[in-house]
């Protein structure tokens, strides 16, 4: 893997505009930097789908674990989430997509976290690097079959799923053209593609009607499939939480409840438990780093961008910010996340239908992701 300084395409801007990335720079950041790009072998791209599918299915045998057990209490899932959980494991509802991050530094390849629930940073991923290496490398390749597995995914799902499907995210209070409204309209396209018929709404314009026991739009229909790009532990925080659990099996919700077993960042000392010393896992506990002291992450079991992050190095130390934490920690051993021009680079490994499906990178002036992280496209050899 190497970083390549490139000249930006003349009208960059507009090209991303025209599939859908009106979000690629503020005033003072910039979000899509085609400035460079990240370049890799073909063996290197082989190893990173392989570890990305062994990873997914690791987590699966996990997920199994956690409900076989019943640890639900490590994770702070809500007691009355535990039946509906272990009955949606059993009823196997469509799961569409996660994302891996991912540390390579040329030799090891560990994973950080999985984004198994909401994971953003998708039409980048999938369609905007796309076209730029149609544009710049069209004799080259990009791991990327990310649209054409989310379409085969949606037209797979027509006979499951009740029209219209529903999509839903959280407005950002003064932001237009956020990141998660340009996500869910261009999940809503490929549904759309998909024959199905779309209807948008807000979080907070979902209504409760008791009447009929479910959710309704704001055209007063029943809510009988959803995408919903608000996390679980959100959703089970909310006014209406005990009417979601109580009609759980009344709407089709995609991701399904049980991804929120992969999400939480306690999938990953239980992954270190279960295949402890495995080449693509960090080491990591509950609540202590057991001797991890010196080179360790302290994460929030729930939490988002990089938020409330402790990183010990050596004699430094490094904190993030955020609103997150109550619920616990988990500590992960550091990974080597190589510096490449000052800034250090994430890989996330998408995964649509339980299939590895390309990657994203976002690159970041410290080692750990977060919301101000830019986005950089690759290709491969």
């Amino acid at each position: 893997m190497k970083r390549v300084a490139i000249k930006p395409r003349a009208d960059w801007e507009k090209k991303v505009e025209q599939i859908g990335l009106i979000y690629h720079h503020t005033e003072d950041h910039a979000y899509w930097n085609e400035s460079a790009y990240y370049s890799f072998r073909s063996t290197e791209i082989d190893r990173i789908e392989l570890a990305t599918n062994k990873l997914h299915d690791m987590c699966l045998q996990a997920a199994q674990h956690i409900i076989d057990n019943n640890r639900f209490k490590e994770l702070a899932i809500p007691d009355a989430a535990v039946p509906v959980i272990k009955q949606a494991w059993e009823d196997e509802p469509p799961a569409i997509y996660g994302r891996f991050d991912l540390a390579y530094d040329g030799e090891q390849l560990k994973l950080l976290e999985y984004n198994a629930d909401t994971p953003t940073a998708l039409l980048e991923a999938s369609v905007v690097q796309w076209h730029w290496l149609q544009d710049l490398f069209p004799k080259l390749d990009q791991f990327n079959s990310i649209h054409e597995k989310l379409l085969a995914k949606w037209q797979e799902l027509k006979p499951y799923l009740a029209n219209p499907v529903h999509f839903t995210y959280l407005e950002p209070p003064n932001v237009e053209n956020s990141e998660d409204l340009m996500t869910v309209s261009y999940l809503m396209d490929i549904a759309s593609q998909a024959s199905f018929d779309t209807v948008l709404v807000r979080i907070d314009d979902i209504g409760w009607d008791a009447a009929r026991n479910c959710f309704i739009d704001l055209d007063n229909r029943p809510i009988r499939s959803m995408f919903k790009l608000y996390p679980w532990e959100w959703l089970l925080c909310d006014q209406f939480a005990d009417q979601l659990l109580s009609t759980y099996t009344h709407t089709q919700w995609i991701e399904p409840i049980w991804k929120m077993l992969l999400s939480n960042k306690g999938i990953l000392p239980i992954l270190w438990e279960l295949f402890p010393g495995h080449p693509n896992l960090l080491e990591c506990h509950f609540n202590q780093p057991r001797g991890l002291n010196d080179y360790v992450k302290k994460k929030p079991l729930l939490s988002r961008e990089g938020a409330n992050l402790t990183i010990r190095r050596g004699g430094s130390l490094q904190e993030t910010e955020g609103p997150y934490g109550d619920e616990g920690f988990i500590y992960q051993s550091l990974a080597h996340i190589p510096a490449f021009d000052e800034v250090y680079p994430v890989l996330g490994s998408w995964v649509i239908d339980g299939t590895a499906a390309g990657i994203g990178i976002r690159e970041s002036f410290s080692p750990a992701t977060d919301n101000l992280s830019c986005f950089v496209p690759h290709l491969f050899e």
